[in-house]
């Protein structure tokens, strides 16, 4: 039994301990870290991550160091949005790479605080890091069409616009799973299309980005929400 996790053993998870065993036994300074990182993540988070992100995240910060002593560090082009998206997450890669430098001797760039972000946020959400990409894209494409509808800019900080990036979270993760909502109430659709016209319309043209890149049918009744939420970023 796993007296962590309170569960009893699959073959899967013998596998990864083992795995990780022997990474612990290949780089133990890594593997320590990576541990103490992904505990404090549990801690902030208060939810439980898959387990295989001792793995990963532990071959990640590994390969990370490596590409950094031979002078090979990668930029992030998601960085902002990882910020602005994801900012729990965001802010425990910060504290990895302070944990990274007090325990290894070694400074990261701030975008590895985004790489660990994003393995963090797949052990959340169970996704693969490629999907976790594709969500983030589709969430800072449908921000930037609502920016240019309405000649505006969003307040980030504010508590509507995390909801709506929050929504927009679940969203993406159904159309990049091929699923979508299956009820439907035609009268609140057609209530919000006519309390908020502007809003429901900017939804509509959000239907029609998705549709034609993911091909991704989105329901009336995921459109409505997606005016509803709209609606409150522009107050």
């Amino acid at each position: 039994f796993d007296l962590l996790e309170g569960r009893q053993l699959g073959l899967e998870d013998i596998f990864q301990n083992d795995y990780l065993e022997r990474l612990s036994e290949l780089y133990p300074t890594i593997a320590k870290a990576s541990t103490e990182i992904i505990n404090y993540a549990k801690s902030v988070l208060n939810r439980r991550l898959n387990q295989s992100i001792y793995i990963t995240l532990t071959d990640h910060i590994n390969f990370a160091i490596e590409r950094f002593k031979e002078k090979m560090m990668f930029t992030n082009p998601l960085l902002n949005e990882i910020k602005t998206f994801y900012k729990e997450e965001y802010l425990i890669g910060e504290y990895a790479v302070a944990l990274i430098e007090r325990r290894i001797g070694i400074t990261l760039p701030v975008d590895e605080a985004g790489f660990i972000a994003l393995h963090i946020v797949n052990a959340e959400y169970n996704t693969a890091m490629r999907d976790t990409i594709d969500i983030t894209t589709l969430i800072q494409n449908v921000v930037k069409i609502v920016k240019e509808y309405f000649s505006m800019d969003l307040d980030e900080t504010s508590l509507n616009y995390q909801r709506f990036v929050t929504h927009l979270r679940f969203l993406a993760q159904r159309i990049i799973g091929g699923e979508m909502l299956n009820s439907e109430n035609p009268e609140f659709n057609q209530l919000i299309s006519q309390m908020y016209p502007e809003e429901y319309a900017c939804s509509l043209k959000l239907k029609d980005y998705i549709q034609v890149t993911y091909h991704h049918d989105v329901t009336e009744e995921e459109t409505a929400y997606l005016a509803v939420h709209i609606k409150r970023i522009r107050i």
